[in-house]
């Protein structure tokens, strides 16, 4: 009994919360980008160590601009383009620099490997030569009423985390007070 006692214990010191340690270098945040243009719904799908708490599209332009908060230095992303929405010859720019990435393309997607360093915010500009490739721009007059219904990225839930932690300390107390016990009566 008092071997259990003592290992919750030593668990405690050992096991650190996910909040407590670093972020890897190749930890996976995904983000899903909801573009509309032109009568046309279009996701960009990134995975990356970093996060995109903002973006742009152009459509004049044919520009995706890509604003980037990283707390790394080694900054890795992988973002999937469909090709109807931006294809053709796509230039880079990270931070107003021209940047070239590896890209990968098949006639539904532009893949592309991000690999640059930098901790803070960073700026990387996508643009194409095509835009709408295959597909008609539907006048905004022949579109239906939106239904505006915000919709947020699954997230950790803040308050289970407390809960957990916070039971996680009153068993590690009363394990403490049980043991000490214990002890004196010896």
């Amino acid at each position: 009994m008092k071997i259990l006692f003592a290992l919750s214990i030593v668990l405690l010191f050992v096991v650190t919360p996910v909040y407590g340690g670093l972020l890897s270098d190749a930890t996976g945040l995904v983000n899903r980008l909801d573009i509309q243009t032109s009568g046309h719904r279009f996701e960009v799908k990134t995975i990356s160590n970093f996060e995109i708490p903002n973006f742009e599209f152009n459509k004049d332009e044919k520009k995706l601009t890509l604003h980037i908060s990283s707390g790394l230095e080694n900054n890795l992303g992988e973002i999937t383009i469909p090709q109807n929405l931006l294809g053709g010859n796509l230039t880079f720019y990270l931070n107003g620099q021209e940047y070239i990435p590896h890209v990968r393309i098949n006639e539904k997607i532009s893949f592309v490997t991000l690999n640059f360093t930098g901790i803070g915010d960073n700026t990387l500009d996508i643009v194409g030569t095509d835009y709408l490739s295959g597909l008609t721009e539907i006048p905004e007059s022949d579109l239906p009423s939106p239904n505006i219904t915000p919709s947020r990225p699954a997230a950790f839930d803040e308050e289970l985390l407390n809960t957990l932690i916070l039971a996680f300390l009153i068993i590690g107390g009363i394990t403490g007070v049980i043991i000490f016990k214990a002890k004196r009566r010896k």
